[in-house]
Protein backbone atom coordinates (compact mmCIF):
# COMPACT_ATOMS: atom_id res chain seq x y z
CA UNK A 1 0.00 0.00 0.00
CA UNK A 2 1.52 3.36 -0.97
CA UNK A 3 2.54 5.77 1.54
CA UNK A 4 -0.39 8.61 1.22
CA UNK A 5 1.09 12.01 2.67
CA UNK A 6 4.43 10.99 0.55
CA UNK A 7 1.91 11.21 -2.55
CA UNK A 8 0.46 14.04 -0.94
CA UNK A 9 3.63 16.26 -0.51
CA UNK A 10 4.58 14.96 -4.25
CA UNK A 11 1.61 16.10 -5.17
CA UNK A 12 1.94 19.80 -3.62
CA UNK A 13 5.45 19.55 -5.21
CA UNK A 14 4.07 19.15 -8.44
CA UNK A 15 1.72 21.70 -8.09
CA UNK A 16 3.91 23.99 -6.95
CA UNK A 17 7.10 23.47 -9.43
CA UNK A 18 4.22 23.28 -12.17
CA UNK A 19 2.36 27.05 -11.41
CA UNK A 20 6.36 27.82 -11.46
CA UNK A 21 6.82 26.32 -14.94
CA UNK A 22 4.34 27.70 -16.09
CA UNK A 23 4.39 31.72 -15.37
CA UNK A 24 8.06 31.29 -16.18
CA UNK A 25 6.99 30.00 -19.82
CA UNK A 26 4.67 32.97 -20.03
CA UNK A 27 7.43 35.50 -19.17
CA UNK A 28 9.59 33.83 -22.15
CA UNK A 29 6.54 34.06 -24.68
CA UNK A 30 6.12 30.51 -25.11
CA UNK A 31 2.32 30.21 -24.30
CA UNK A 32 2.42 26.34 -25.77
CA UNK A 33 4.77 25.29 -23.00
CA UNK A 34 2.88 27.30 -20.51
CA UNK A 35 -0.47 25.41 -21.53
CA UNK A 36 0.78 22.11 -20.83
CA UNK A 37 2.18 23.27 -17.42
CA UNK A 38 -1.31 24.54 -16.90
CA UNK A 39 -2.41 20.95 -16.91
CA UNK A 40 0.00 19.33 -14.73
CA UNK A 41 -0.73 21.62 -11.87
CA UNK A 42 -4.79 21.35 -12.74
CA UNK A 43 -4.45 17.56 -12.98
CA UNK A 44 -2.21 17.51 -9.35
CA UNK A 45 -4.70 19.45 -7.81
CA UNK A 46 -7.77 17.12 -9.12
CA UNK A 47 -5.92 14.30 -7.37
CA UNK A 48 -5.63 16.50 -4.42
CA UNK A 49 -9.31 16.84 -4.62
CA UNK A 50 -10.32 13.17 -4.50
CA UNK A 51 -8.17 12.72 -1.15
CA UNK A 52 -11.00 15.12 -0.11
CA UNK A 53 -9.91 18.11 2.16
CA UNK A 54 -6.72 16.39 3.90
CA UNK A 55 -5.86 16.89 0.05
CA UNK A 56 -6.98 20.45 0.24
CA UNK A 57 -4.97 21.11 3.39
CA UNK A 58 -1.95 19.54 2.11
CA UNK A 59 -1.92 22.53 -0.56
CA UNK A 60 -2.54 25.35 2.31
CA UNK A 61 1.69 24.76 2.62
CA UNK A 62 2.13 26.90 -0.33
CA UNK A 63 0.61 29.82 1.09
CA UNK A 64 3.86 30.32 2.38
CA UNK A 65 5.75 29.17 -0.41
CA UNK A 66 8.95 31.81 -1.93
CA UNK A 67 7.48 32.85 -5.54
CA UNK A 68 4.24 34.72 -5.30
CA UNK A 69 2.88 32.89 -8.49
CA UNK A 70 2.79 29.85 -6.56
CA UNK A 71 1.54 31.35 -3.67
CA UNK A 72 -1.83 33.30 -5.30
CA UNK A 73 -2.23 30.07 -7.35
CA UNK A 74 -2.63 27.93 -4.50
CA UNK A 75 -5.11 30.63 -2.49
CA UNK A 76 -7.21 30.92 -5.57
CA UNK A 77 -7.79 26.74 -5.39
CA UNK A 78 -8.44 26.85 -1.85
CA UNK A 79 -10.79 30.15 -1.40
CA UNK A 80 -13.72 28.01 -0.50
CA UNK A 81 -11.84 25.40 1.21
CA UNK A 82 -9.61 28.11 3.45
CA UNK A 83 -11.30 31.49 2.94
CA UNK A 84 -9.81 33.25 5.64
CA UNK A 85 -6.53 31.95 4.87
CA UNK A 86 -6.42 32.89 1.19
CA UNK A 87 -8.09 35.75 1.02
CA UNK A 88 -5.34 37.11 3.63
CA UNK A 89 -3.14 35.47 0.74
CA UNK A 90 -4.73 36.89 -2.08
CA UNK A 91 -5.20 40.51 -0.40
CA UNK A 92 -1.28 40.92 0.18
CA UNK A 93 -0.65 40.14 -3.46
CA UNK A 94 -3.47 42.27 -5.36
CA UNK A 95 -1.48 45.27 -3.30
CA UNK A 96 1.33 45.13 -5.57
CA UNK A 97 1.82 45.18 -8.99
CA UNK A 98 2.87 42.96 -12.80
CA UNK A 99 0.55 39.84 -13.18
CA UNK A 100 0.68 37.83 -9.94
CA UNK A 101 -0.93 40.95 -8.60
CA UNK A 102 -3.50 41.18 -11.22
CA UNK A 103 -4.01 37.22 -10.70
CA UNK A 104 -4.65 37.71 -7.54
CA UNK A 105 -7.23 41.11 -8.32
CA UNK A 106 -8.93 38.45 -10.58
CA UNK A 107 -9.52 36.02 -7.88
CA UNK A 108 -10.63 38.38 -5.47
CA UNK A 109 -13.47 39.37 -7.59
CA UNK A 110 -14.64 36.35 -9.06
CA UNK A 111 -15.10 35.36 -5.14
CA UNK A 112 -16.58 38.38 -4.06
CA UNK A 113 -19.28 37.99 -7.63
CA UNK A 114 -19.93 34.99 -6.77
CA UNK A 115 -18.26 33.35 -9.92
CA UNK A 116 -15.43 31.44 -8.61
CA UNK A 117 -15.74 28.09 -9.51
CA UNK A 118 -11.60 26.26 -9.56
CA UNK A 119 -12.91 24.10 -6.54
CA UNK A 120 -16.69 23.62 -6.34
CA UNK A 121 -18.34 21.46 -3.74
Amino acid sequence: MPNVSASTTDLVAQFATAVAAQTDAIWNGDAKLGNKHAKRYLSAFERLRKLGNSGRDALAVLFEHERPDVRVTAAAFLLRHRTEEAMAVLRVAAGGEGLVSFEAQQALQRWAEGSWSLDPE
